[in-house]
């Protein structure tokens, strides 16, 4: 009998990472109001699909992007996963996720503008109309570098909640905000006493995808969020959580009576999934 028992417990061991939670610690973005809840509800939708329990948590203090992906590239273990902006160099040094958390929407910005400033876009109809604006970023993000690229200015700052401080303050005159966050944005910026508005005219368009990511030495991570998304796509609460937290917003940007500035974005991975055309939104018409 001594021996039968050792033989189950032996024959039940590789089936004990199953059975324990594994703790999985994604970037906190920062203190306050997290401004993208629906992205750890996703994550979270995606571990409720997999046949391994998974403990979401924060980290403790604010990680930004640069922190986050050099600690995801030498596999530390204050950190599993983060979500950003795919890149080349990104997908080069960690694992992407390749199914675009927003549906491509990351790549459809407007701009935040202080409230004196409130019609400076409504004239705009080209991408050299824009030139002569200052437009402000973080220093870290993949949008700083493809503004420049398409021949804009673009002030920066180490500091997220710095930036719009700065852009109420003068330093710039736009920030190109997700459309899914930028009306979040705008009311914690007047919680802070910041006048600033939406501008209702322009929306920048670039092609570009928001991925999950983890360390490329974790591959049964990706694969496990991989096929959680495919599943949650499946039998539509995907679609469900997007609907939620996004339609009423897309309403709100009449994205489809805007005039969309095409730009370029020279750094988008060969392998981003387009021929997929039910992973991406698209307005209903074409703007006027």
């Amino acid at each position: 009998m001594k021996r039968l028992f050792a033989l189950l417990v032996v024959s039940l061991l590789p089936l004990a990472p199953l059975l324990a939670d594994e703790q999985l610690t994604y970037p906190l973005h920062s203190r306050g109001s997290e401004p993208e809840i629906y992205v750890i509800k996703l994550l979270q939708l995606a571990l409720d699909h997999s046949p391994i329990r998974y403990h979401l948590q924060p980290t403790e203090e604010p990680m930004n992007q640069s922190r986050a992906q050099l600690s995801l590239e030498h596999n530390q273990p204050e950190l599993q996963v983060m979500w950003a902006m795919t890149t080349r160099e990104r997908e080069e040094r960690l694992q992407p996720i390749r199914i675009p958390i927003y549906k491509g929407l990351i790549g459809w910005r407007v701009n935040l503008l202080r409230q004196t400033d409130s019609q400076l876009l409504s004239h705009v109809r080209t991408l050299d109309d824009l030139k002569a604006l200052r437009f402000g970023q973080r220093h870290d993000w993949p949008d700083t570098p493809l503004l420049r690229a398409n021949g804009l200015q673009v002030v920066t700052s180490p500091s997220y909640p710095g930036l719009f401080g700065m852009l109420a303050a003068g330093r710039f005159d736009a920030f190109p905000r997700e459309v899914v966050t930028a009306w979040q944005e705008q009311a914690m910026a007047a919680q802070n006493g910041q006048a600033l508005v939406v501008d209702e005219h322009v929306v920048l368009h670039y092609p570009s995808a928001f991925y999950f990511f983890t360390s490329r030495q974790r591959p049964e991570l990706a694969e496990q969020i991989r096929l959680g998304l495919e599943a949650a796509i499946a039998d539509g609460s995907f679609k469900a959580l997007f609907q939620q937290h996004h339609a009423e917003t897309l309403r709100r940007a009449r994205l489809e009576q805007r005039q969309v500035i095409e730009l370029n974005n020279p750094d988008l991975p060969d392998a981003t999934p387009f021929s997929r055309k039910e992973l991406w939104y698209q307005p209903e018409s074409q703007p006027k």
